[in-house]
């Protein structure tokens, strides 16, 4: 039953890892009754530092919804998107593509880093071609390291969507900036860029079978 009045509640935990929301007033209400029931099926989503609940379901469920806004704006090429638990499943997300034109990884980016599902609080976005693992933190920030130049490669957004969940901005403001960063091969450079000097996942079956009898318990 609501009673007409409000009282200060919070700060409360939140996804990004912080005690970040402040407080604010809020109804109060008086609960007249309660109802259990045995063997409940309890679903809860704690927000706090991830790994977490909230970041492990999020970044299953974000990367199909931004992989599906750019898609349905037009670009073509699109081999993976991903969105890391360590950016709390919204700040840090990866997509890969295969590189079509001039621009086209630029392109991927920027509509990652500016569709619906993956403008609200983002912070980085890293576009890197097909042959890398979005879902690999490793293998991301390895391309990154080896394929962007950081003056050539990284752009900026200003004045972006942000909220009062951003531990980094000011309280009372509602925009952030971003990263863009194209950690693709240059497109100039797809015919001579160095091969990746590494074992193809067939020759590593091929290995683990032949040497089995040495790898138990490794």
């Amino acid at each position: 039953m609501y009673l007409g009045a409000t009282l200060s509640e919070g700060p409360f935990g939140e996804f990004t890892g912080y005690y970040a929301g402040g407080k604010s007033n809020q109804s109060v209400v008086r609960i007249q009754r309660v109802d259990d029931c045995n063997n409940p099926n309890v679903t809860m989503d704690t927000p706090l530092k991830p790994p977490s609940d909230f970041s492990f379901s999020k970044c299953v469920m974000k990367p199909g919804m931004i992989w599906d806004e750019v898609e349905r704006a037009g670009l073509s090429g699109v081999k993976g998107v991903w969105c890391h638990e360590a950016g709390a499943a919204r700040m840090l997300n990866s997509i890969s593509i295969k590189q079509a034109y001039a621009g086209h990884s630029k392109q991927a980016a920027m509509m990652a880093a500016n569709c619906q599902s993956g403008s609200y609080l983002g912070r980085f976005v890293v576009v890197v071609d097909e042959d890398v693992d979005t879902t690999n933190l490793f293998d991301v920030m390895w391309a990154m390291c080896t394929r962007c130049d950081p003056v050539e490669d990284i752009e900026f957004i200003r004045k972006a969507w942000s909220g009062p969940l951003d531990p980094r901005i000011p309280k009372g403001t509602s925009t952030n900036s971003r990263a863009v960063i194209d950690a693709c091969r240059p497109f100039e450079m797809l015919k001579d860029f160095p091969p990746v000097a590494c074992a193809s996942p067939e020759l590593k079956q091929l290995v683990a079978e032949k040497f089995k009898s040495y790898l138990v318990g490794l």
